[in-house]
């Protein structure tokens, strides 16, 4: 079932907003969304926490500029998925720009498992000889990983913000804002962004040593746009902090100032940088990226973030393209697969599902899990085989479920069933034995009986109300869209009731719609969905500027709609 829900958006914060200048509609979308201060709408860098609130981030800036000045040899160990990719890419360019000898390796992810295991360091030693690891994006729970770093005398930083567990890995510095006794605020912070804390940090140690002078040291801002790629596609909670790092990265993006790989994927995404927002950088850019994690290595995408060579990164951005698209095809059949493996499935009756299939790639199987959460609104692992009768599963939880303490719980009560897992909130990923699939789906349902009650797992639409008649206009639209919106500070939807002027289906696919209210006319389309509403609807939309032979018009974007 769904439900279309307002917004409580307290009175009193959007009007001290609108007083202090905010656009009245703003001002009620930002106070439903938890503002209270006109400050936490600033965007310039001054705003953003300084980097001295990071546990253990001099230490790192300090360890760091040592290293540099000893010549040592660095590699990073970069995590596969785009806010790995992004990371590595700012390791590499900025440590590079202060004058380190650095390298980077991306492990195949089916062959070496996730983080920094004794395989991937026995893999980096090899290759790389190393004096030094800096681990982008993972590495807090790699404890058997770092342990032989250390027995070969290599030492290793590990930048991550994933949580950590009972114990912490002996790596020489631990920069991770969810580690214990860190007091940094942003707690939501993305792997990308630690990694340019530790750069201003040490930075602000070669001032101090006088390697740099304010006007000679290297621009760390021109790696904005990649902090705002890895961000928004992490899907990250953007509180203030992140809105600051996302708004310098777009602004960056909107005015051509960004990296050649940067450029190559919007034109190879057929967007327009001109226009850069969160949902390019989320649903554009990120999985062409993704794609070469998911199904090949990410070394492809790291390369076409590193290179300044224009033709280079263009010819990279087309095969990433490639892969992403043969990334769709798999992912469409194993949807197929899986909606005959749930051909029984009663939602009412389950709180959770897990599906496996042995003839599924493990690269894909967290896109499938989320598309099945979305549809049946119901906690999902999807499993696909892993090597000698292992299985790898990847989880996509709803809000009020906290995957990785499900997990956790499963772990605790049948040690047997589970031989690893790690992740946030809302994912996560194990390792379970092929004939252990009935009992730990049992487990995992158990958990989930207990945990949620029947109002959660009822999908909510929130929404902000009805809008004014006066703001239904392009304008008012361009105002929204310069706005960092996105994960854990939702892009605004509206509701009001509408007399349905007449309705038709679009390529078997879509419900095309023309809606009336107060005697005013708006196209409105409603993808994936097909069946007919009535004479009146009470509709959930977002606006759109829909641009046609030249002429751009408002158009609703249908989230929900039911009888009025």
């Amino acid at each position: 079932m769904t439900r279309i829900a307002t917004r409580p958006c307290p009175f009193r914060e959007s009007e001290m907003l609108r007083q202090n200048g905010v656009h009245p509609v703003l001002a009620r979308l930002y106070a439903a969304r938890g503002l209270t201060d006109v400050k936490e709408l600033a965007s310039e860098l001054a705003a953003m926490i300084p980097p001295a609130g990071l546990l253990h981030i001099d230490a790192a800036a300090v360890f760091l500029a040592d290293s540099i000045a000893a010549g040592k040899r660095m590699v990073i160990v970069a995590d596969y998925d785009c806010d790995g990719a992004t990371a590595c890419a700012v390791a590499l360019r900025g440590l590079r720009a202060m004058g380190a000898n650095i390298d980077f390796i991306v492990p195949n992810r089916f062959e070496y498992g996730y983080g920094l295991t004794p395989e991937i360091v026995a893999l980096t030693a090899r290759e790389k000889q190393p004096d030094v690891i800096i681990t982008v994006d993972n590495g807090i729970a790699s404890i058997d990983g770092v342990a032989e770093a250390n027995r070969r005398g290599i030492e290793v930083v590990v930048t991550d913000h994933h949580l950590p567990a009972a114990t912490l890995p002996a790596a020489r510095v631990i920069v991770n804002p969810n580690q214990p006794e860190c007091g940094f605020p942003s707690k939501h912070i993305a792997g990308v962004g630690v990694m340019f804390y530790v750069l201003l940090a040490l930075r602000a140690e070669l001032r101090k040593r006088g390697v740099f002078d304010a006007q000679n040291q290297p621009k760390l801002d021109s790696l904005l746009d990649l902090v705002a790629l890895g961000t928004v596609a992490d899907v990250v909670k953007l509180d203030a902090n992140n809105r600051i790092l996302v708004a310098q990265g777009l602004k960056r993006m909107r005015a051509g100032r960004m990296h050649a790989g940067v450029a190559a994927l919007y034109r190879v995404a057929g967007r327009d940088p001109r226009n850069a927002n969160p949902f390019d950088l989320g649903f554009a850019l990120g999985p062409r990226l993704n794609a070469a994690g998911r199904l090949e290595d990410m070394s492809l995408g790291i390369e076409c973030l590193i290179t300044d060579d224009m033709d280079r990164a263009w010819e990279l951005a087309q095969q990433l393209n490639d892969i992403n698209l043969k990334r769709r095809e798999i992912e469409a059949d194993m949807q197929d697969t899986a909606m005959l493996h749930l051909d029984d499935f009663e939602p009412a009756s389950r709180s959770t599902i897990c599906v496996f299939d042995d003839g599924w790639h493990q690269g894909v199987i967290g896109i499938v899990a989320s598309r099945l959460k979305e549809k049946f609104y119901r906690p999902t692992i999807t499993f696909a085989p892993g090597s000698d009768g292992w299985i790898k599963g990847s989880g996509r939880s709803i809000p009020g479920f906290h995957l990785r303490d499900a997990l956790d719980l499963v772990y605790k009560k049948a040690p047997s069933l589970i031989d690893k897992f790690g992740g946030h909130a809302m994912a996560a990923g194990l390792t379970i034995r092929a004939e252990a699939f009935d009992a730990f789906a049992a487990a995992f349902e158990e958990v989930g009986r207990a945990w949620l009650s029947e109002q959660q797992l009822e999908r909510v639409i929130e929404t902000d109300g009805p809008l004014e008649d006066a703001y239904y206009t392009t304008t008012f639209i361009e105002l929204m869209d310069g706005q960092v919106w996105g994960q854990g500070f939702a892009p605004p939807v509206f509701c009001d009731e509408f007399r349905v002027v007449s309705q038709r289906i679009l390529k078997e696919r879509h419900l095309k719609l023309l809606l009336e209210k107060n005697g005013a006319r708006y196209d409105a389309i409603w993808f994936g969905h097909i069946d007919a509403l009535g004479e009146r609807a009470k509709v959930a939309f977002r606006l759109d500027a829909n641009e046609y032979n030249g002429v751009t018009k408002v158009q609703l974007l249908v989230e929900h709609a039911e009888p009025a």
